[in-house]
């Protein structure tokens, strides 16, 4: 049976986090073995992403796995650790916000990422339309009295050609879904630092970056601290961890076939 008086304490301290000096740093797993790799390397909160977990079920990401797929892989994370765990859900599976809501705390998340890219119809939501997502979904979660952490992200940067001013364009969506209710917002493939600073200074809520090189940076990618400078809040990893992986399990055999 779901303990939604623990599942309240850790959306708690997960939001808490949010707004430290120090940006939270949130490892993304897959399983409920990197997940409890992850907390014994320290790390007191972690994120599951959704592209490395369908490859743990030989899938692909973009909603290929069903979302009782999804749950089911949550779920076995979130009951590996004791820590604050939020879960990638794609752009919500085409569910309601009450369900997906439902679904998500009673696999043990307390934190959920939705994107405006609509896997099903192959098309990016409408700023107004994602915002309204966004709040439905924070209706939901009060619902269940239990402040879920909403990370509302956009994909405008994955299409900049689609509009005429791409940065004003992630700002307005942005803006739109922190008034809805988002907690932190992530606008994924940034072009480059000077984009990370102007949304930096045009956005409220604590803003998500993945940890990987971003073009623009010297000397080539931004570390924790030049992160920290910046006025970023929050750090994900997307595939990269599972992927490091990939690449140390062929050289840790390279000596053996």
């Amino acid at each position: 049976m779901t303990d939604f008086s623990v599942l309240a304490e850790r959306a708690f301290s997960l939001l808490e986090a949010h707004h430290q000096d120090r940006p939270i740093v949130l490892p993304t797993v897959w399983d409920a073995w990197s997940a409890r790799a992850m907390v014994e390397s320290g790390f007191e909160a972690l994120s599951i992403g959704s592209h490395p977990l369908a490859d743990s079920v030989g899938s692909a990401d973009g909603e290929a796995m069903s979302l009782s797929q999804a749950l089911a892989g949550i779920a076995r994370a979130c009951g590996s650790v004791d820590v604050p765990v939020t879960a990638d859900l794609e752009s919500g599976y085409d569910t309601s916000a009450p369900d997906l809501i439902a679904g998500l705390l009673e696999a043990g998340a307390v934190g959920l990422n939705i994107e405006d890219t609509v896997h099903s119809e192959g098309r990016l939501r409408s700023p107004e339309e994602h915002a309204e997502y966004i709040g439905d979904l924070r209706r939901a979660a009060e619902a269940q009295r239990v402040h879920v952490v909403i990370n509302a992200r956009t994909d405008v940067f994955k299409s900049p050609g689609d509009f005429a001013d791409p940065t004003a364009e992630a700002v307005r969506r942005l803006n739109l879904c922190a008034e809805a209710g988002a907690d932190s917002v992530y606008p994924v493939r940034l072009p480059d630092v000077a984009t990370l600073k102007t949304l930096l200074s045009q956005v409220t809520l604590p803003l998500n970056v993945t940890a990987h090189p971003i073009k623009g940076a010297v000397p080539g990618e931004l570390d924790l601290s030049q992160l920290q400078d910046l006025g970023v809040k929050r750090v994900t990893f997307g595939p990269l961890l599972q992927a490091t992986m990939h690449d140390y399990f062929a050289e840790f055999t390279r000596n053996w076939h």
